[in-house]
């Protein structure tokens, strides 16, 4: 028998607001210690976006998680530009805050803006030995 094609599983849906033509997007992020089940507070999350030619980061900005693991957007309403975005959480001293010895010293999060009217949403979830992301909303 032939086989199947699998469905595409990373076809971009349009968002709130996609469809006026406005640009409203925006980045956040938090982040969630998974060992405690608590928000992490006071990582420091740092921005930065790929320039080409060269492949050279440029630091755009950066924040400090709050006592929810939250963070004031790191690109607000309409200074998101389609291109290669990297959030890069230090967890070090975050984990040595804690009496932990953290096997990823930082957690680097690269990814790529299609569509700059987006609201995106990057969180991170963290234990010492381990973490994840996803795109949420």
């Amino acid at each position: 028998p032939r086989a199947r094609r699998a469905p595409a599983l990373c076809t971009p849906l349009p968002q709130a607001g996609g469809a006026s033509g406005t640009v409203n997007g925006s980045l956040t992020t938090h982040v969630l210690n998974m060992a405690t089940g608590l928000p992490a507070a006071g990582i420091t999350v740092r921005l930065a976006q790929l320039e080409e030619p060269g492949l050279h980061w440029t630091e755009l900005g950066q924040r400090q998680t709050d006592e929810d693991g939250r963070c004031l957007p790191l690109l607000p309403a309409r200074q998101v530009k389609a291109g290669t975005y990297k959030l890069r959480f230090e967890t070090a001293a975050y984990w040595q805050g804690l009496g932990y010895a953290s096997f990823y010293p930082f957690v680097e999060v690269v990814f790529t803006v299609v569509d700059p009217v987006w609201k995106l949403h990057v969180p991170l979830l963290i234990s010492p030995y381990s973490y994840t992301t996803y795109r949420g909303s």
